[in-house]
């Protein structure tokens, strides 16, 4: 089986490669080798690689850019799944398109999950975006299966813990506001590539959760990684109010994986047992990365 992973530089893109690599001819691609927002692009491209399976990593995923960049986010996000789809459907490869938390309005009262039957009412441009993909897949490409996460993180690329990890390591005195009114669930990059592999060789079709068990506030998230590095820290919880970003954030991120689990093909765990795995094989470079001058 050949298998095609666009966005292949970024934090699940790199781990998806490098866990299918060694069982499967893998073809990693990312911009600017390749415009997802370009037809002739993409076009040219798949049909020279001719994937069985096509996996699509890639998105403009800077939440508060897209309230401003509107062109640049609607193109990547919503005309680039469009284009890999209709050219997944032509050469009948299986496309695995990676999808957001952000499509819902997170106006369920947490702990209370989304599931994939939940209507989604995006607040967001970056949620409008990714739910334009969504839909584009789902009319293009009969032989897909839409995958959305949250609150992802890896060793690899810019994210929310390494963010948290740099300013400790900066100034472990000066005082961290973090929201402790958004809910969501930590998902490691890596346990997202293992299910996707699994999801590889299934005949499943439509929409499916894909995060970690459990869940946390950005603050709780944020000290438990925290204290799993080690390292020193001042840390106050703050409401959503006092943190204001361009773009509207849902207030509940908790996604319920009912589809996968209703299948047995489910193979999240808890996100503290996933957190620490990902601190005992990271923790070193992580630390080596933080200490660096910016």
């Amino acid at each position: 089986m050949k298998i095609l992973i666009i966005g292949a530089n970024g934090q699940l893109g790199s781990d998806c490669c490098s866990l299918f690599a060694n069982k499967n001819e893998t073809v990693g691609c990312d911009f600017p080798q390749v415009d997802i927002g370009n037809q002739s692009s993409i076009d040219g491209y798949l049909q020279e690689v001719q994937p069985d399976t096509i996996i699509n990593c890639a998105a403009y995923t800077a939440v508060d850019g897209c309230e401003s960049e509107l062109d640049l986010s609607w193109k990547v996000n919503a005309e680039g799944p469009k284009f890999i789809a209709q050219a997944a459907d032509r050469l009948g490869a299986r496309l695995i398109h990676i999808s957001t938390d952000y499509v819902f309005d997170g106006n369920k009262p947490a702990p209370e999950a989304y599931l994939e039957s939940d209507g989604p009412n995006p607040l967001s441009q970056y949620g409008r975006s990714k739910l334009a993909g969504e839909r584009a897949v789902i009319k293009y490409a009969p032989n897909h299966i839409i995958l959305r996460t949250a609150w992802l993180y890896s060793s690899t690329g810019p994210n929310f813990l390494k963010t948290m990890l740099k300013l400790a390591i900066t100034a472990p005195e000066r005082e961290m506001k973090v929201v402790d009114d958004q809910y969501g669930s930590l998902t490691w990059s890596y346990n997202l590539a293992s299910q996707i592999e699994k999801l590889i060789s299934s005949d499943i079709t439509g929409i499916a959760h894909t995060t970690s068990e459990g869940y946390s506030s950005w603050y709780g998230a944020a000290r438990y990684f925290l204290d799993a590095m080690e390292v020193p820290y001042s840390m106050r919880p703050c409401t959503t109010a006092e943190y204001p970003t361009p773009a509207h954030r849902p207030a509940n991120s908790i996604l319920e994986n009912k589809v996968l689990k209703d299948l047995q093909l489910n193979v999240f765990g808890n996100w503290q047992d996933h957190l620490d795995n990902f601190v005992e094989k990271h923790r070193d470079e992580l630390l080596t990365e933080a200490m660096k001058e910016p």
